[in-house]
């Protein structure tokens, strides 16, 4: 048994693999687009003008296999109650990574040292997915 996260971007997926890929190494392993599917969808299920957008894909972060798309509403609500958690091994990765993954987003508690970590901290990123950022003990 596996469970993986599947991102649902409304629109940005493809915006937001290139900044994945930039900010934290993120592989593309496979993407597909509405106006490639074998079948045409329903009526009235995939929003006018979305051939272009991303039905499905596939990213690679570290060894987690990640899965996103553009959704089928353009206008869906953002991400709540989840967070990504990216285990990294230094203080200077960690900082790194927070900060590529803050830019345009917010900081909900900067990147420090706590009693468990060397450092750690959380943000939501421009997309909306909230990021917690924490260095393992060794």
């Amino acid at each position: 048994m596996n469970v993986q996260a599947y991102l649902m971007f409304n629109g940005r997926t493809e915006e937001a693999l290139a900044f994945y890929t930039q900010a934290v190494g993120a592989e593309v392993t496979a993407l597909m687009r509405f106006g490639e599917a074998p079948e045409p969808p329903p009526p009235g299920m995939v929003p006018e003008g979305w051939n272009e957008k991303v039905m499905h894909a596939s990213f690679r972060v570290g060894a987690a296999e990640l899965m996103a798309s553009d959704g089928c509403q353009s206008d869906a609500a953002g991400f709540a109650g989840v967070s990504l958690a990216l285990s990294v091994a230094t203080t200077q990765e960690a900082e790194t990574r927070f900060a590529a993954l803050s830019e345009g987003g917010q900081v909900t508690m900067p990147l420090g040292p706590t009693f468990f970590a060397p450092a750690f901290g959380s943000l939501v990123d421009r997309f909306g997915v909230s990021w917690l950022v924490v260095v393992v003990a060794s």
